[in-house]
């Protein structure tokens, strides 16, 4: 059986410029993710995949693999889908597990538990989620509670919040649904592993890696 992890890193962003080069208490978001990925012990390989090839030196440095995706894959209109599925095109494995660099606060604990969670499963795909527990409305209508009675928060049935911090795949599954038009991303069985919101907390703006710096401290083995 072959685990793979795969750390998505576009050198372009629109909200935070380069944010997987940004640091975190001195250490690049990008390197940070690599050595969380080879604490854990529980992945066969440890990829960098990018359009970039800047990423392919930081990869070298920390003993990681790099995979230079086509310069049309590192553009704001290219998708997830697309890049996941070229990715699989040259890298066959049992599972690919996708780690976000800009999700630094989720330790090496939690991904090997992860992991471990999705191989000891049936599913196709599992999502990293965090529980709010908090009533919940979409567009102006109850998700979790009525408007008939006021319910205590802690008797609401939570909603999941999908993280993306790290995702799970069966590649088998996902190629075929990509090849048939399908959405891969949750094609099969879909499994749901809940984080806390800390570990949750993904780096997309200057304020997330302010927030980010200031609950560092509160996180073993980020």
């Amino acid at each position: 059986m072959k685990t793979i992890a795969m750390i998505p890193a576009r050198m372009g962003s629109q909200r935070l410029k380069q944010k997987n080069l940004r640091e975190l208490d001195g250490v690049p978001l990008i390197v940070r993710a690599i050595r969380k990925c080879q604490a854990t012990g529980v992945f066969d390989e440890v990829w960098v995949n990018s359009e970039h090839p800047a990423f392919g030196e930081i990869a070298e440095a920390e003993g990681a693999k790099f995979h230079q995706r086509p310069e049309q894959l590192g553009s704001n209109s290219a998708t997830s889908e697309q890049f996941v599925h070229e990715f699989l095109g040259k890298h066959p494995c049992d599972y690919l597990f996708q780690v976000h660099s800009i999700a630094p606060l989720l330790g090496a604990k939690q991904v090997a538990e992860f992991v471990k969670f999705m191989i000891e499963s049936d599913h196709d795909v599992v999502l990293s989620y965090i529980p709010e527990q908090i009533e919940c409305a979409l567009e102006g209508k109850p998700v979790n509670f009525t408007f008939n009675e006021k319910t205590n928060s802690q008797e609401l049935s939570p909603v999941q919040r999908i993280t993306w911090s790290i995702t799970g795949w069966r590649p088998e599954t996902y190629i075929a649904a990509f090849e048939a038009g399908r959405c891969a991303t949750y094609e099969g069985s879909v499994g749901f592993y809940p984080v806390d919101q800390i570990s949750g907390h993904v780096i997309k703006t200057e304020q997330d890696l302010q927030l980010a710096e200031a609950l560092l401290p509160m996180v073993e083995g980020a």
